[in-house]
């Protein structure tokens, strides 16, 4: 209705250009929006207000004008000056009727439209190091990038959702050593377990998997390992002795052996990443791996473009990056003395690699402490010939989990985490995706367990599924009445829906397209979370206030048709947000 509403402001202005208006402004700035009381109608438009000046006319004068030359029109019942120069749309019944049959003809495509026009999108989130199971911290950005995916494709857009694997550098390292270390103890050797190693108890099972798998071909004795190194925390320094450790390993079992170790650590932690976030709904189109994409000559590639523009220079051993000359606080290392490339040289070479494969927006879903990282990889594309708006990065504020009145602390290598799996077993996939979507991205989560395990009106997301269910307990009544729905009378009746809480319904109905292009314009899935709970609420006070099986068929199939008009948009909505719509409760 929105979109028809605009159509008829621009014919509008197009039969008042060169009389009243010098030109036709362009169709983006026609904008219509609901209004915030009914009395002033169901929809507005300040398009006047924006206009009057550069056409020399005052608002309420321009906005009479405009009105004088809408088009007539079946949706609209009136359309009225109001204020400074508002124009006001009051619509007829017969608006809501043909917009409560396109739900029905459109079934699971409602809500969906063209605004992307098809513009492709990568979307990158989650990411997490291959250390550690996911926790509830990644838990949020599966939820938020998962549905922000599902939004952008029902709003037009092209998506493809990519995970991009951390498996190079010192942290893949101290896990490949904790699961030695772990592993030698298996063997029946003696030593502390490193203060910086991953404590966690997952690390045991892979250190069983070594020993089934290498015997004890990569045993070595204690003392052998522990000679002459550094003391650790609290004595000495925990970063320096991990440091020290990693070396010693890879001198006692050598680079094949090390490798060896990494690689199994790796490819467990993966598999259970990969199975975890399958279990919760969330699936990548694509797996991209650091180590693989740096010994694929990309990084190289981006690094000879910029040396080509003049970009990089050459400072104390160091090739430097420019960066101050694109926005950025101070210039970066690209190369080390040593000639390793930095991990900057590898994200820019990777968002550089992400536009030639096509993208046009490439969106990274990143954790609250990255708020530096947008401003250094847009100064890298920019440098390279990219447009640095083409990147956004949403950043995931912290979750801090509650049992009861206890906050859980978490932190991956001390071992004090709830891992997404716990959570999701303890709570289940649906109140997951729903209470990490509740609140929006970039405020902080108070994820409260008892209230999404409830099952009760105090727990959003079982409110939502349960008007659903209640929806398809109706249709059961009606069956065990011996009676049919009739969906063609139902609609044609739609005019009879005048009720003060049929209107609501309807009203409400009918947001429903609007709340997924604006979820999708501004990044908001939390928005939509919201949008369900308030039609949820609306139609169970419907519920409670009228009775849908009534002796007049034409009444009866009419309700019907919009209590099904309601099921069909939760669950459209709820399959948006990857949250499931149950039948029964």
């Amino acid at each position: 209705m929105k979109q028809d509403l605009e159509q008829l402001l621009l014919t509008a202005l197009a039969r008042l250009r060169g009389s009243v208006l010098p030109d036709t402004p362009a169709a983006s700035e026609v904008v219509v929006e609901r209004t915030r009381e009914a009395r002033h109608g169901d929809f507005t438009s300040n398009l006047a207000l924006r206009l009057a000046r550069s056409c020399g006319r005052k608002p309420r004068e321009l906005a009479a004008a405009i009105v004088a030359a809408l088009p007539d029109s079946a949706l609209v019942a009136r359309a009225e000056v109001a204020g400074a120069g508002f124009i006001n749309f009051h619509l007829t019944a017969q608006a809501y009727a043909r917009e409560l049959a396109s739900i029905h003809e459109q079934g699971a495509a409602y809500g969906e439209s063209r605004l992307g026009a098809g513009e492709r999108v990568l979307l990158e989130f989650v990411s997490a190091n291959p250390t550690g199971p996911l926790h509830v911290g990644h838990g949020r950005q599966a939820a938020y990038g998962a549905t922000l995916a599902n939004i952008l494709a029902a709003a037009g857009f092209h998506v493809e959702r990519e995970y991009y694997i951390n498996d190079a550098g010192r942290q893949m390292d101290i896990l490949a050593v904790s699961t030695w270390v772990r592993y030698l103890e298996l063997c029946g050797e003696q030593l502390p377990f490193p203060e910086n190693g991953y404590r966690g108890e997952y690390v045991r099972p892979l250190a069983q998997k070594l020993r089934a798998t290498a015997a004890e071909q990569l045993r070595r004795p204690a003392a052998l390992v522990l000679a002459n190194l550094p003391p650790d925390a609290p004595a000495g320094d925990k970063e320096a002795y991990i440091d020290a450790l990693i070396e010693r390993a890879r001198e006692l079992i050598g680079a094949d052996g090390f490798r060896r170790v990494l690689q199994l650590s790796l490819d467990d932690m993966l598999a259970d990443i990969r199975s975890d976030l399958a279990e919760f709904g969330v699936v990548f189109d694509q797996w991209t791996s650091e180590r693989q994409f740096a010994e694929s000559g990309a990084i190289d590639h981006a690094l000879a473009v910029l040396e080509a523009q003049g970009r990089l220079y050459r400072q104390q051993g160091a090739l430097w990056f420019a960066a101050t000359q694109f926005g950025d606080e101070k210039d970066r290392v690209v190369v080390r003395e040593n000639g390793q490339k930095t991990y900057f040289a590898s994200d820019i070479a990777y968002h550089l690699a992400k536009r030639e494969r096509g993208f046009a927006r490439l969106i990274d879903v990143l954790g609250a402490d990255h708020h530096g990282y947008v401003a250094r990889v847009r100064a890298g594309l920019v440098a390279l010939g990219q447009p640095g708006e083409c990147l956004e990065a949403p950043l995931i504020q912290f979750v801090s989990l509650f049992r009861g009145a206890e906050k859980i602390p978490m932190g991956k290598r001390e071992a004090q985490f709830v891992s997404l799996r716990q959570l999701r077993a303890e709570v289940g996939n649906d109140a997951c995706r729903f209470f990490y979507l509740m609140r929006s991205h970039d405020q902080p989560l108070d994820f409260d367990l008892e209230l999404a395990k409830s099952r009760s009106n105090e727990n959003p997301v079982y409110y939502i599924q349960y008007a659903h269910a209640r929806v398809a307990s109706v249709m059961k009544q009606l069956a065990a009445r011996g009676l049919s729905f009739d969906r063609a009378a139902g609609l044609a009746a739609a005019a009879r829906l005048g009720g003060a809480h049929e209107q609501a319904v309807l009203q409400s109905l009918t947001r429903y397209p609007e709340m997924v292009e604006q979820a999708a314009v501004n990044r908001a899935p939390h928005t939509l979370a919201h949008y369900l709970r308030e039609l949820a609420n609306v139609f169970h006070t419907y519920y409670n206030a009228q009775a849908f099986i009534v002796e007049d068929a034409q009444l009866r199939n009419a309700r019907l048709a919009l209590v099904l008009g309601v099921q069909q948009v939760v669950r459209n909505g709820l399959t948006l947000l990857g949250v499931s719509a149950p039948e029964s409760m």
